[in-house]
């Protein structure tokens, strides 16, 4: 999927993919974050959405 590719490659710029801080639960919730983001605003930027809720996700 897309969308779960482009999490994992946001997350390599914090992290190597040794010591990703992401188990599968936590990466489907991002997925269906950034899916919920992109319905309510179509017209939305996919790649921002990823970097914000990553973003999110590691200093929330």
């Amino acid at each position: 999927m897309l969308i779960k590719k482009m999490i994992l490659n946001c997350l390599k710029q914090y992290y190597s993919t040794e010591s990703m801080p992401v188990g599968e639960k936590d990466l489907e919730g991002l997925i269906g974050r950034v899916l919920h983001l992109k319905e309510e605003d179509p017209t939305a930027n996919l790649h921002e959405i990823v970097n914000d809720t990553v973003y999110e996700f590691l200093t929330g």
